[in-house]
């Protein structure tokens, strides 16, 4: 299974660089999105996106993503603690969301696929599994140098 982060579902569907390895991801092996995750994708299409409510939950639907996977307690807290180690407002702005995925790839020993340089960071540095995917303006993460 690859865990997908909310950003590598909206690349596929708005045909961004990251698109065709995101196809690839959906049509080789098991993909997942979090609660979170799915949340954050319908709120992007509904509300930055304009489609309606309906529409928004098909493409997850056809997509297979809408049995995501839950976040328990214990999946919250140590979301909540990566983010604590790895949150900075203008160096490393990891979102919550983004540490949920994190945390869900880890505790599946399944990598995260995303193009969010922040998260392939702290994914980095906690030895988290990741597929690395373009970004939308087309650039590729490379870790930072070792201290």
């Amino acid at each position: 299974m690859t865990v997908l982060d909310a950003d590598a579902v909206i690349a596929y569907l708005r045909a961004e660089p990251a698109a065709a390895e995101v196809r690839a991801l959906l049509k080789s092996t098991e993909v997942a999105l979090t609660a979170v995750g799915v949340a954050e994708v319908l709120d992007h299409l509904i509300r930055i996106v304009g489609a309606n409510e309906e529409d928004a939950a098909l493409d997850l639907a056809q997509l297979d993503l809408l049995d995501a996977i839950p976040v328990t307690a214990a999946l919250g807290a140590d979301a909540g603690r990566l983010r604590v180690r790895h949150y900075h407002r203008t160096r490393c702005p990891v979102s919550m969301a983004d540490c949920v995925a994190a945390e869900a790839a880890r505790s599946r020993a399944e990598p995260l696929a995303t193009s969010d340089p922040d998260l392939l960071t702290v994914c980095h540095l906690e030895d988290i599994g990741r597929v690395v995917l373009p970004g939308s303006e087309g650039s590729i993460w490379t870790p930072p140098p070792a201290p």
